[in-house]
């Protein structure tokens, strides 16, 4: 092997399984191991030194490490973060328990919206106030923060959240509050809304930087271990993390901002998706990643997967827009639910069989993996109808029992419901596939879009198992299978590039377009951004994309509308009108003529231009000999039957 061939290697931590990819020349090498959820850096180091040995290689010689991690999503889901406290401007104790007074379902008297992730007795004042404007109104009562520091400690508080009022147009009391407080505090995490999320809107801005708080002892901790643990083993890469808006970012980056890491994993399956699409020339896909914890869907058209500034986590109810906590960070827009291969099937007091959200994870996982779980899941009910091979288990290191799936399964599913274990592991998979065709079809709502005219690309350790049944629901009839399916976002880290944005809020109406403040606005968080994609690729070439958010007066939404990259003069007023409109048009079928329109925010996403695509590299995994023959259940026709087991590569 030539010195001039890249060795790296994609590290996907899930709350399930670690997956990893190594690149090394023409080839990948991919391997699969069950996270260790107390420590997910001794699966990691375990994995990564495992296939440098097994392909030959020093550790020294890896050229970079690529990390993604659904570890802080699932924190939050599991609410499993660090004791959070938040410290507000007086009156404004209440933001997070409010929210913006929207209803997801106004005529159900019984919604439920999830709570928030800072109870009401960690929330705190302070006297301050800042104008619309910024300015000062009411100084920062600095010896307050010599109380509340106390009561921190006393409280065993881990991270602090500050969000003041209009913070997003001067952050000057936020960041004197922060130096005051990173003194008296040295151990504890301190985040500043003017920072984590400087935009318009209280509750958006306030919950985005609660999360940020929440999860970033926890992050923090586990990537400085992972740094050193990779050191010591004298692995020495650079160390890039994958971001939630399906890009690259460099190890502080992460570390101050974890918010931004809450969708890395499936970002990285969406690009994985991404680029499948274009190699195959489907135009509209629907990317289905279905792994260890939980189920992911995102829609892409072109290759290219639909992006937010905005997403929910943890929704509650029906997975229905508004049910959720809200995340104003850049990111590749999916919907996530509690369904996968490790969630729980239970069979609750009206005997209606349920599946998840809680999940057996890694340890002690599905009682197949006899590793100790008991309960039935997922797993088990796909083993039981012959989906899996235990065979396919042992480059892992799991021993598959199906003695201990079926006891699980008839003991919590088919005793309680009358049904022997064949049909209950139907009955499991039945339920599972239903709810993640339902997020599905609640998500094409919400765009207007019809799925039938789509074809489902199935990746994850669990998508492929479930595919056809989930495509059979939702009315489409082609579904796609691509190698490497079980690792498909450790092999999309491979293929991205470094990605950075930011946004801005600007208010100003159209009738009064006055281009030279909104150039000047863009031309210094270019500076910005570009920086940060100096930092991940030094010598490569930054493609810029600029949007502007936009809506009619009055409104309380807004439309990202794309705009060219080029200074704006006074001509683009009536340009900047006719892109609104048809972006409104697209969305909600009609314009509101005569209503006047305004701008009331930026974007900026810039990303690195150079070569990392692997289309034509083949991905390869051991596996060991298995049987040419399994037997699968039909439920319909309530039988078993023998077909033949291929290996892929016998397709070709």
């Amino acid at each position: 092997m030539q010195r001039s061939e890249k060795i790296r290697i994609g590290v996907d931590v899930g709350g399930t399984f670690t997956d990893f990819a190594l690149e090394q020349g023409e080839n990948i090498k991919t391997l699969k191991l069950p996270t260790t959820v107390e420590a997910p850096e001794i699966s990691i180091l375990a994995g990564t030194l495992g296939l440098l040995e097994e392909n030959g290689l020093m550790p020294e010689k890896l050229d970079s490490f690529i990390h993604g991690t659904t570890l802080a999503t699932n924190a939050i889901i599991s609410r499993s973060g660090a004791r959070t406290a938040l410290l507000t401007t007086k009156g404004f104790r209440d933001i997070l328990e409010q929210g913006d007074e929207s209803r997801f379902d106004q005529y159900d008297i019984n919604i439920e919206k999830p709570e928030p992730l800072v109870p009401r007795w960690w929330r705190y004042v302070v006297a301050e106030r800042l104008s619309v404007d910024g300015e000062i109104l009411v100084p920062l009562d600095e010896k307050y923060l010599s109380d509340f520091a106390q009561q921190v400690e006393l409280e065993g508080i881990e991270s602090v959240a500050i969000c003041f009022l209009h913070a997003h147009k001067n952050g000057i009391h936020e960041k004197r509050a922060q130096d005051i407080l990173e003194k008296l505090l040295p151990q504890i995490s301190i985040c500043i809304s003017s920072e984590v999320s400087p935009e318009i809107g209280e509750y958006q801005r306030f919950s985005t930087t609660a999360a940020n708080a929440y999860v970033q002892p926890i992050i923090s901790g586990y990537l400085t271990r992972l740094k050193e643990g990779l050191e010591a083993e004298k692995i020495n890469a650079p160390i890039y993390m994958f971001l939630s808006n399906g890009g690259l970012s460099d190890f502080e980056t992460a570390v101050r901002f974890p918010i931004r890491l809450v969708e890395s994993g499936p970002a990285g399956g969406a690009i994985f998706a991404s680029n499948v699409s274009m190699d195959l020339n489907e135009d509209k896909i629907l990317a289905f990643d279905m792994g260890g914890t939980t189920a992911k869907i995102c829609l892409i058209d072109n290759g290219v997967p639909e992006r937010s500034n905005f997403f929910e986590m943890a929704r509650e109810q029906g997975h229905r827009q508004g049910s959720g906590l809200p995340v104003r960070i850049p990111s590749i827009e999916l919907v996530e639910i509690g369904a996968g291969g490790g969630s729980i099937a239970n069979v609750d007091d009206l005997k209606r069989l349920q599946v998840g959200p809680a999940s057996a994870g890694s340890i002690p996982g599905p009682a197949s993996y006899s590793r100790g779980g008991e309960k039935a899941t997922v797993t088990d009910a796909d083993l039981l109808l012959g989906r899996l091979s235990p065979a396919d288990f042992e480059p892992s290191g799991i021993k598959i029992s199906e003695d201990l799936a079926g006891d699980a399964i008839r003991k919590y599913i088919g005793d309680p419901l009358g049904l022997d274990v064949i049909p209950a592991s139907a009955a499991i998979s039945e339920v599972v596939e239903e709810q993640m065709a339902s997020a599905a079809r609640e998500h094409a709502r919400e765009k207007g879009i019809d799925l039938r005219e789509r074809s489902i690309l199935a990746f994850g350790g669990a998508a492929p198992l479930h595919a056809v049944n989930v495509a059979h629901k939702l009315g489409v009839t082609k579904v796609i299978n691509p190698e490497a399916a079980g690792v498909g976002s450790a092999v999309g880290f491979l293929k991205s590039e470094a990605v950075f944005d930011i946004s801005r809020t600007f208010n100003m109406c159209l009738s009064d377009f006055e281009p030279s403040s909104m150039n000047r606005l863009f031309l210094e968080i270019s500076g910005q951004v570009k920086s940060a994609i100096a930092r991940v690729r030094p010598e490569s070439e930054v493609l810029e994309e600029r949007s502007l958010f936009m809506r009619y007066k009055g409104q309380g939404l807004n439309l990202a509308v794309q705009i060219d990259n080029h200074p704006l003069n006074e001509s683009d007023g009536r340009n900047l009108l006719e892109k609104f409109t048809q972006a409104y048009i697209s969305v909600y079928k009609r314009e509101l003529a005569g209503l006047e329109v305004e701008c009331v925010g930026l974007s900026l996403r810039a990303s690195s231009i150079q070569s990392t695509k692997i289309t034509n590299k083949k991905p390869s995994s051991k596996r060991p000999c298995i049987s040419p023959v399994c037997r699968l259940y039909n439920l319909e026709s309530d039988t078993s039957f023998e077909a033949e087991d291929l290996e892929r590569s016998d397709l070709n």
